[in-house]
C-alpha cells in the first residue's frame, strides 16, 4: 500500500535541517522537468483546492491591498 503524503511529511520533518533542505532542493529541482502543460495542470489544481477551502471556510480571504501592504513591509 502506498504511504500516504501526511505520512511522508511527519516522517521528513523530524530530519535535521541541512537534510531537509537537501531534499527540498531536490524536489524542486525535479519540478524543472515539467512541460508547461504539466505546470498549468498543477497551478489549475492548487487554484481550485484554494477555492474549495475558501467556499468551505477552512480558508479566508485577504483584501489585495494589505497583501500587498505586507509584502513592501517585508521588503523594508
Amino acid at each position: 500500500m502506498a504511504r500516504k503524503l501526511e505520512e511522508i511529511e511527519s516522517e521528513v520533518l523530524t530530519l535535521e535541517p541541512p537534510a531537509r533542505a537537501a531534499l527540498a532542493k531536490r524536489l524542486l529541482e525535479s519540478l524543472d522537468d515539467l512541460s508547461d502543460a504539466e505546470i498549468e495542470t498543477l497551478w489549475l489544481e492548487e487554484a481550485e483546492s484554494r477555492y474549495e477551502d475558501f467556499k468551505s471556510g477552512r480558508m479566508s480571504a485577504v483584501p489585495g491591498d494589505d497583501v500587498f501592504a505586507r509584502a513592501r513591509a517585508r521588503k523594508s
